[in-house]
């Protein structure tokens, strides 16, 4: 029989999108709850990503000005080429 190990907070972070979708294996989801009901860091974070994911739900592409879609694409442009600047 094979134990798994505890979650670290990075592999929470990683499956965070698929915990919210409903979309982890149940041995998945009950090493991620797990975790939580241990780390204050990792419950704030869940909470900061439901709060994104609902603000952002509200968000479309015609709702937005021009000037905020440009800027939007180009942070997600860097982003993707790695040029983020802090």
């Amino acid at each position: 029989m094979i134990i798994p190990r505890d979650l670290t907070c990075q592999e929470l972070v990683e499956l965070v999108t698929d915990y919210l979708e409903g979309a982890l294996r149940s041995a998945e989801r009950v090493r991620f709850e797990e975790h939580l009901t241990g780390c204050a860091g990792c419950q704030a974070y869940l909470v900061q990503m439901r709060d994104t994911i609902s603000m952002l739900g509200c968000v479309t592409e015609e709702s937005l000005e021009p000037a905020t879609r440009e800027q939007l694409l180009d942070v997600f442009r860097n982003w993707k080429r790695g040029d983020l600047k802090e």
